[in-house]
């Protein structure tokens, strides 16, 4: 996060309240004023997302940091995040649920409240860190998405890759992309209006006591030429469908495939934090003579461009995952014609690799 500012030449705002399993992330950036962070703890989950949503209205890189049951309460704000075009990173670091559930454990069970937990239609991307060592690129691309395409973006990651650790080489910042936000130009300035978009749909950012751009935002619709209030129901409908375009447009990487990619009998699919101990079972399976290949999602909204093409070219494809088939699902409603087999836990344990090696195996003995 720290990283991304810096690149995107802005301050760094944290608003946040304490939770389990996600509290290391206030600890950590409260300890560097130096590098002109601003960390703020909040009286409440509501308060924590509404003061990042300021602090984004006024122009700097804002995140809020959470477990699951924070990203209940600050859904709200994140949906005024949505219907403003505000850039805004939103943390999950995913625990059991639901309610209290189990705190200090670890599940996938969060991924249709980050798709949908919102009323209305309110398209946010999303995007999954595999392993403690990704967290770093997973933050630094959601802050380069939610500053150039104007848009909140859930991170999520979860128990088991929070309290995970494993050797990683500081990175250098030159290598990494530039982070590039719509800002309105000088000669914008006498036609200048809200919603007005940029060839990738993203709106133009005017940062407020920018002179000739005075403008007010808010929850209430508003008209796609002028932002003032509007009821029209076919400009709601071009809002809604230009809100959803842009996210769909968002620039990912391809789907990567490893193992036998080229004739696997099985393909193994997860995304997030369970990286590590699928891709250890396509291993095993692999020395033992199957022909096993693996694919793992970081990009969950938008999936990348070649998911159904990778998808459909098994045989057989195994969802696995820590909930009871959400992933599976979103798969289905985007892919047309894909029955997926599912291997499902919620014991908030990280998975075995010896279960996934036996139950993997049936499926490919079928």
């Amino acid at each position: 996060l720290i990283a991304a500012a810096e690149k995107a030449g802005l301050k760094l705002y944290l608003g946040s309240y304490p939770i389990t399993p996600a509290t290391d992330v206030l600890h950590e950036l409260a300890k560097h004023k130096s590098l002109g962070v601003v960390t703020v703890q909040c009286e409440d989950e509501i308060a924590g997302c509404a003061s990042a949503l300021g602090a984004s209205f006024a122009g700097a890189l804002a995140c809020t940091s959470t477990s699951g049951p924070g990203i209940c309460l600050k859904s709200e704000a994140m949906n005024l995040a949505v219907i403003m075009e505000l850039p805004l990173v939103v943390l999950n670091v995913q625990r059991g649920g639901p309610s209290t559930g189990l705190p200090t454990k670890s599940e996938q069970t969060d991924l249709l409240q980050a798709l949908f937990g919102r009323n209305g239609e309110s398209p946010m991307p999303v995007i999954a860190a595999s392993s403690p060592t990704d967290c770093f690129d997973a933050a630094y691309m959601a802050c380069k998405i939610a500053l150039e395409h104007m848009t909140p973006v859930v991170l999520m990651t979860d128990a088991f890759v929070a309290n995970g650790s494993s050797a990683w080489k500081l990175p250098n910042l030159a290598d990494y992309p530039a982070i590039n936000p719509p800002y309105v130009t000088p000669e914008m300035r006498e036609t200048w209006t809200p919603y007005q978009r940029n060839e990738v749909g993203s709106r133009y950012w005017a940062i407020p006591g920018t002179e000739g751009f005075t403008h007010i935002l808010g929850g209430l619709e508003k008209d796609n030429k002028t932002g003032a209030i509007s009821t029209d129901p076919d400009n709601h409908d071009l809002m809604t469908r230009l809100r959803q375009e842009k996210i769909d447009k968002i620039p990912v990487p391809d789907l990567e495939v490893l193992g036998d990619a080229d004739d696997a009998e099985l393909l193994i699919v997860g995304f997030g934090g369970t990286y590590g101990h699928l891709r250890a079972t396509m291993d095993r399976m692999r020395k033992n003579g199957k022909k096993v290949a693996f694919a793992h999602f970081k990009y969950v909204n938008p999936l990348p461009k070649n998911t159904e093409t990778v998808l459909k070219k098994y045989k057989k494809v195994v969802v696995a995952e820590q909930n009871l088939g959400q992933f599976a699902g979103w798969l289905r409603m985007k892919v047309d014609n894909f029955a997926p087999y599912q291997f499902n836990e919620v014991k908030g344990q990280p998975f075995a690799v010896a279960d996934l090696e036996n139950a993997f195996m049936e499926i490919y003995n079928k």
